[in-house]
């Protein structure tokens, strides 16, 4: 069993945002995060488990994703993007990163766990901690969603 946790967050919401994640399989631990320039919480979150399950080297891999984002889980425990599928994402945020989640997630038979964030769930925390750094250094353009947003002057 592979173990995915996750955390996604923004300074500003959109503002400068990014994600913490921590894969642990057979003993072994990896981090990876990224910041990026002007994003959503909401966008880090699923492009953190996104990153998770595109790190499996491996397909059909039995995985338990642990996150603190309702947004994400209900998205598929509720049936939401099979819905959002089916209407091709209309009036729906985040279509570009669903469509990349469908096409990982339907490589590897995935459960999600959620967890209560700022609770002290030591994997939590720490994906937390790596998701706020990273929206502070080295910032990645979020392509779409600058490119579909409206933006005030």
């Amino acid at each position: 069993m592979i173990h995915i946790y996750t955390d996604g967050a923004a300074r500003g919401n959109p503002g400068p945002g990014g994600y913490g994640i921590i894969l642990k399989h057979n003993g072994y631990t990896k981090e990876l995060s990224q910041g990026y320039r002007k994003t959503t919480n909401n966008r880090m979150e699923l492009l953190a488990v996104i990153i998770g399950l595109e790190a499996l080297k491996q397909t059909r891999q039995e995985v338990t994703i642990y996150s603190d984002s309702k947004y994400v889980i209900h998205a598929v425990e509720k049936g939401w993007l099979k819905n959002w599928i089916k209407i091709d994402f209309k009036q729906k945020k985040n279509p570009d990163l669903w469509k990349r989640f469908w096409t990982v997630y339907q490589k590897h038979l995935v459960q999600f766990c959620w967890v209560k964030g700022h609770s002290g769930h030591y994997e939590n925390e720490r994906c937390d901690a790596l998701a706020v750094a990273s929206s502070y250094a080295n910032l990645l353009v979020d392509t779409y969603y600058e490119s579909n947003s409206c933006i005030a002057f």
